[in-house]
């Protein structure tokens, strides 16, 4: 199983992106195999890394369908094959060591 943060933008589409980023997310809402989760920066992805590649290459099109006419992709993956974890418990576990009064959505 494969976690992957997965930022895909246009170039050149002047300030705002969220019409890019929404034709992309629709995507990944279309399918049911890789679980995810949208963050302001990035998007999260979890599942088996073939199916994430397939994924990404399906989202970079859906900016190019939206009217980009270059498309520049970050991706980052934690591909662990020693055990299963979700993005859950990484944060979790950061979360723990740092003790109960941290909490990084209730932080001004």
């Amino acid at each position: 199983m494969a976690i992957a943060a997965v930022s895909i933008s246009p170039v050149g589409a002047g300030t705002s992106v969220s019409r890019h980023v929404a034709a992309a997310l629709a995507v990944v809402r279309a399918q049911d195999r890789v679980r995810y989760r949208l963050d302001p920066m990035f998007t999260t992805l979890e599942g088996e890394i073939e199916d994430i590649y397939a994924l990404v290459h399906r989202m970079q099109e859906a900016v190019f369908s939206a009217g980009a006419e270059r498309v520049s992709t970050v991706i980052k993956i934690d591909d662990r094959r020693d055990r299963a974890v979700r993005m859950e418990d990484k944060v979790a576990a950061v979360e723990r060591r740092l003790g109960p009064a941290a909490k990084s959505e209730e932080q001004p």
